[in-house]
C-alpha cells in the first residue's frame, strides 16, 4: 500500500515555523483511514455496522523537524487480537528521506454502548488480507532531535 501523503501548510506549524508536536496525530488520523480505505472499507461503514475504535494508548516520538511545505509520508503498519488493533507510523520527508517522526496507537473495539467487544469476523479477515510488512522502530540521525 503506497504511503499516505501530507504537505505542511503554514496551520500545521508553530511560532518556531516547525510542526506542531499535536499534529502528528492528525497525520497518523489521515494515514489509518488512508489504510481504512485500501482495504476497501471507510471508518462511516464500520460505525454503521456497530463498531467503533476509540484510541486507548497514543505515543509519538519526534525525531526531526518538518517545516512548511513539506511532503510528509506516512507509512503505516498493522496488528492485531480479536479486541484490540495497533497501529505502527514512520513519518519521513518525501523530499529526502529523513525519518520526521515514529509512533504508535492503539485502538479498542467497542460496541455502541461504549463496551469493549470482538471485533467481528468481517473486519479481522479485512485486517489480516491487508499483508502490511512490519516498520523498522530505527531511525537515523536521532542526534538532531528537536520537537517541534
Amino acid at each position: 500500500m503506497e504511503p499516505y501523503r501530507v504537505r505542511v501548510i503554514y496551520g500545521d506549524t508553530d511560532q518556531m515555523g516547525v510542526v506542531y508536536y499535536a499534529n502528528y496525530l492528525r497525520f497518523f488520523e489521515g494515514a489509518r483511514g488512508h489504510f481504512i480505505r485500501g482495504l476497501g472499507l471507510s471508518y462511516r461503514e464500520i460505525e454503521s455496522r456497530g463498531i467503533l475504535l476509540p484510541v486507548l494508548e497514543a505515543s509519538v516520538q519526534y525525531v526531526k523537524s518538518a517545516k512548511y511545505d513539506d511532503v510528509l509520508e506516512v507509512h503505516l503498519s498493522e496488528t492485531h487480537t480479536r479486541v484490540k488493533i495497533r497501529f505502527e507510523y514512520k513519518v519521513h520527508r518525501e523530499q529526502d528521506g529523513a525519518v520526521i517522526a515514529l509512533g504508535h496507537t492503539v485502538h479498542v473495539c467497542v460496541g455502541p454502548e461504549l463496551r469493549p467487544t470482538r471485533a467481528p469476523d468481517w473486519l479481522l479477515e479485512k485486517l489480516q488480507g491487508s499483508r502490511l510488512e512490519p516498520l523498522s522502530r530505527a531511525a537515523s540521525g536521532q542526534e538532531g532531535n528537536r520537537n517541534g
